[in-house]
């Protein structure tokens, strides 16, 4: 059921063993830690969720590229350099080859880090939130490549739902369109990211991790296109950013692009960044709330697929 990693990625040792073994290895990725933090939080924030990862019994596998080399699980010089290095590259899919061939170093995104773990043999993935189909798409077809990766790749993703700058009733349409399957982790409504509750209703709930795991089984067992499984699991409600605040700093934020003429790939760190000075940080604490929650269910998800 379990492929091993090939010559082309680089696991750490205890990675690598765990894969060998089969116990359970948790993917995280590294983009929040160079580009989604300041120093010296950045850090901190790494090894916390390691952490994490480790209390509930499995193996974390922080993803990066480092001198054009997947590295699949970071040593602490290398979790150092990924959160202290400037200048790296921040890496979809897409980017790997070139930055293989160039020897670059960066962070990889959701896309990167699905596709890399995925091909070393890690089933479970845990991060804040997706990257979906933006606002205005119509006009500008400006959509994240997370979708089109999980569209073909088998891998679970735990997170807390898209990013709230986007148009979310188009990106769940895509998602299934794509045949995306969404399972709400105890909620009926798809998370804000943000917020508990982004109020648009999806068709799957479930309530253990072992009904995740179960769906992972039943992935494989079926077979067909080889499409992810999103666990969309809700930030608890009392570690919500303020949903009053929330709706007006993002219309701000948004009238800001609009005036400034900001598009394409700077629109989502312009509007993040403006969230978390219109919040005063607290969008950053709601956002790594989520983080923290999604990967301690996502460990326990990989505890439970160990066991199959």
């Amino acid at each position: 059921m379990r492929s091993t990693p090939d010559s082309v990625l680089q696991p750490s040792d205890e990675v690598a063993e765990a894969l060998a073994s089969g116990a359970p290895v948790v993917a995280l990725e590294s983009t929040i830690i160079s580009h989604g933090l300041p120093q010296p939080r950045n850090l901190e924030v790494a090894r916390e969720l390691e952490g994490v990862v480790r209390a509930a019994g499995a193996v974390p596998a922080t993803i990066a590229v480092l001198d054009g080399v997947p590295r699949i699980g970071l040593n602490e010089v290398e979790l150092e350099r990924i959160a202290g290095e400037s200048g790296l590259r921040k890496l979809g899919q897409r980017d790997l080859p070139v930055a293989a061939a160039l020897k670059a170093s960066g962070a990889t995104t959701v896309s990167a880090t699905s596709f890399l773990a995925a091909r070393a043999g890690i089933r479970v993935f845990a991060t804040g939130g997706l990257g979906g189909v933006h606002r205005g798409w119509t006009e500008d077809q400006d959509e994240s490549a997370d979708l089109d990766t999980l569209a073909r790749t088998r891998i679970t993703v735990v997170c807390a739902g898209v990013k709230s700058i986007l148009d979310v009733p188009a990106t769940l349409q895509r998602l299934e369109t794509r045949g995306v399957t969404v399972a709400g982790f105890r909620t009926d409504t798809f998370p804000g990211f943000y917020l508990h509750s982004s109020g648009l209703p999806i068709d799957w709930r479930i309530e253990s991790p072992d009904e995740a795991a179960a769906i992972m089984r039943g992935q494989d067992a079926l077979g067909g296109q080889e499409t992810a499984l999103i666990v969309a699991n809700p930030v608890p409600e009392d570690q919500q950013l303020d949903p009053e605040l929330h709706d007006r700093v993002l219309a701000e934020a948004l009238a800001a692009a609009e005036r400034e003429g900001v598009k394409g790939q700077a629109i989502t760190p312009f509007l993040l960044s403006y969230l978390v000075d219109g919040t005063a940080g607290a969008s950053l604490e709601a956002n790594l709330a989520a983080v923290r929650g999604n990967t301690a269910l996502a460990a326990q998800i990989a505890r439970c697929w160990a066991r199959s």
